[in-house]
Order: structure tokens, then C-alpha cells, then sequence
């Protein structure tokens, strides 16, 4: 009996999808890894050495005094609650979406009485707000 040898088929590895792979899963690291930033700084405000842009039209201003009081387009509020805050804003509003908003705060007024503001007009969907500084003098 004579048996014919069956010719072997060389076994190779196809590595273009491990590359593909190992290329995705790169990018995908490289998205989502965040890098946190560290920063040491002291800073005094709320002086600035920009140049006044003026107020934008139709703009709702928040005034903050010293002890925390708020103030909305001249008008005093009777409380200092982020719903009296949202209230008085929707009212301004009268049916627009959205309005820039101004916060002008005293230098000694908390962190917190700003971060109010900041947050019920950030509850009604503003997100165009500026704070304004005063210009520093040329002798500081």
C-alpha cells in the first residue's frame, strides 16, 4: 500500500484584530483617564486688571452686600434662600429661557452667598453668568 503524504498547511496567526484591539483599548484609556490638577496659588479678589466689556442687555443683576443680602435689578429681597432667589429671577425673566447674569458681590461677602446665586440661576438654566471685579489701581 502506498499512502500519499498529505502536504501540512502552514498554521499562521492573523494579528491585524489583536492590533485593532490593542490600538482601541488605548484610546479608550487615553479618554477616560483624568488628570487632576494641583494648584498652590493664593489670590486675592475680586480685583481685576481686564478692561470693563460692559453689561450685556437684558442682563439680570444680582447685587450681594457685605452681610449677604441680595439685591435683584434694584430690588431687595426679604430673604437670602436660593428659592426667593429662583423666584425673583423668574419673574425678571417673564417667560424668556435664558438671560445673562451679572453677580456683583462686595469683597468681604462669604463665598457661600455667591455660590447661592450662582447655583438657583444654574437651577433655572443660566449658564451665561459674570462676576464683575473692580480695576485694580496702577499703585498696587
Amino acid at each position: 500500500m502506498n499512502f500519499r503524504r498529505q502536504s501540512k498547511e502552514e498554521v499562521t496567526v492573523n494579528l491585524t484584530p489583536l492590533i485593532d484591539i490593542v490600538f482601541l483599548l488605548l484610546i479608550f484609556f487615553m479618554v477616560s483617564t483624568t488628570f487632576t490638577k494641583e494648584n498652590h496659588l493664593s489670590i486675592s479678589l475680586p480685583e481685576s486688571a481686564s478692561e470693563e466689556t460692559g453689561q450685556p442687555p437684558m442682563a439680570i443683576e444680582i447685587l450681594i452686600s457685605e452681610n449677604g443680602e441680595y439685591s435683584l435689578d434694584g430690588q431687595p429681597l426679604v430673604n437670602t434662600k436660593v428659592d426667593t432667589l429662583k423666584r425673583a429671577m423668574q419673574k425678571i425673566l417673564d417667560g424668556r429661557d435664558a438671560a445673562p447674569v451679572v453677580i456683583s458681590a462686595d469683597a468681604k461677602t462669604s463665598h457661600e452667598s455667591v455660590v447661592r446665586a450662582m447655583d438657583a440661576a444654574g437651577q433655572l438654566g443660566l449658564i451665561n453668568i459674570s462676576i464683575t471685579t473692580r480695576q485694580t489701581t496702577s499703585g498696587d
